[in-house]
């Protein structure tokens, strides 16, 4: 008979590799809790030097897609989010631009030929405390 001794001890020497990993998520919440974007980061491995990201468009009990989107570094860089339309936000992070809309949740790349937001900023996908958060934009009048 073997001893499990080896493999424990094995598995204890790896609980710090995984523990490093990220898996978060944060959501903006448009209309409530069935009504939102959010934002998933998930590192698979403590080597990794990028972050795999999706967009998660949701409204609730209509449509609800999470859509890959380019993979961010391992320090989360923050995201903006501003109103585009009708159900529809741009998303803003670092050089790249998408296009978030929750008629039929959708999410897609944008090339924004002015780099200009489309339209007043939301709020912002940024780290907190260490952690994701959204943080809303505060309005002259809630000020």
């Amino acid at each position: 008979m073997t001893s499990p001794l080896p493999r424990i001890l094995f598995a204890l020497a790896a609980l710090p590799l995984l523990a490093a990993c990220e898996n978060n998520a944060t959501a903006y919440s448009i209309d409530g809790s069935q009504h939102a974007l959010i934002l998933v980061r998930e590192q698979r491995w403590l080597w990794d030097s990028s972050v795999g990201q999706a967009v998660v468009a949701s409204r609730l009990p209509d449509c609800q897609r999470k859509v890959t989107i380019h993979p961010g570094p391992t320090v989360m860089e923050e995201m903006q989010v501003y109103e585009a339309g009708d159900r529809l936000w741009a998303l803003h992070q670092g050089n790249r631009w998408y296009l978030a809309g929750t008629d039929r949740c959708l999410v897609q790349d944008w090339d924004n030929p002015g780099g200009q937001p489309p339209g007043p900023l939301v709020g912002r996908f940024q780290l907190r405390d260490g952690a994701p958060a959204f943080t809303r934009e505060q309005t002259p009048a809630a000020q």
